[in-house]
């Protein structure tokens, strides 16, 4: 940034402004129209992403199919939490199944029953997000309860879909004893679930909210090592019949 505020200037929401030496955005007021991208003649603004179609997407999708062929790979949706987008995402997988190219969904599980309901017959695997088992620390931690979440995965289950369970070990959040032994239970349940796979948590998002000017609620937690997944593997292991794996 060379302080010359053309960006300032060009924001018609006037979400830009000068702080010292500082040039700060307004997250809540930017609509990311592009237009300071676009003036700013030292090129340090940019919009990570783009809008795209679904033909777009499947026009890259369509050039990896003898890869898919001979790999046995194929498309999996993830984020964010694709479900946000359910009519586009749809399409998506509708038009994979078209092509007969195998389908995964990475999901939080966090949708409207019928939302949820109108994807799952395009999706071949279900790689599906479990962190908290007591609802009122799902509410505290992630704003919301987790009953809508376990509901449409004994939805799933019931509907004999494959799924892959991600527990996401994180320090003095998800990793204590009462929360590991209630998710044992409660897979235990699903005859649906082929694998649970352990997720050390690890601080890569760090740097992404930065740039998306917000602050990182779990900035001073450290990394989960490979170690403590194993051991929380080891007990998840102990109460399931599902191949459970550190890593995914």
């Amino acid at each position: 940034c060379i302080h010359c505020g053309a960006c300032l200037k060009v924001c018609p929401e006037q979400a830009i402004e000068e702080s010292g030496d500082r040039i700060i955005t307004d997250r809540e007021r930017c609509t990311a129209c592009g237009k300071c991208v676009t003036v700013c003649p030292a090129h340090a603004r940019e919009i990570v992403g783009h809008t795209t179609t679904v033909k777009e997407v499947l026009n890259q999708v369509e050039k990896d199919i003898l890869f898919y062929d001979e790999s046995g790979g194929g498309v999996t949706l993830s984020g964010g939490e694709p479900l946000d987008q359910p009519d586009f995402c749809r399409e998506i997988l509708h038009q994979c199944k078209k092509h007969d190219i195998h389908t995964a969904l990475d999901t939080s599980g966090y949708a409207e029953e019928k939302i949820f309901l109108s994807l799952t017959e395009y999706v071949d695997l279900f790689l599906y997000d479990l962190k908290l088992m007591d609802e009122e620390r799902h509410k505290a931690y992630t704003g919301v309860s987790n009953e809508l979440i376990l509901a449409n995965l004994e939805r799933l289950d019931q509907l004999e879909k494959h799924i892959w369970i991600r527990f996401p070990l994180v320090p003095g959040i998800t990793d204590d004893t009462k929360n590991i032994t209630r998710l044992g239970q409660f897979i235990s349940t699903l005859s649906s679930v082929e694998a649970v796979q352990v997720l050390p948590y690890h601080g890569a998002g760090i740097q992404k909210y930065e740039r998306l000017g917000r602050k990182y609620p779990l900035r001073d937690l450290e990394a989960s090592s490979v170690k403590d997944a194993e051991e929380v593997a080891a007990i998840l292991r102990h109460e399931l019949r599902q191949v459970v794996r550190v890593g995914g």
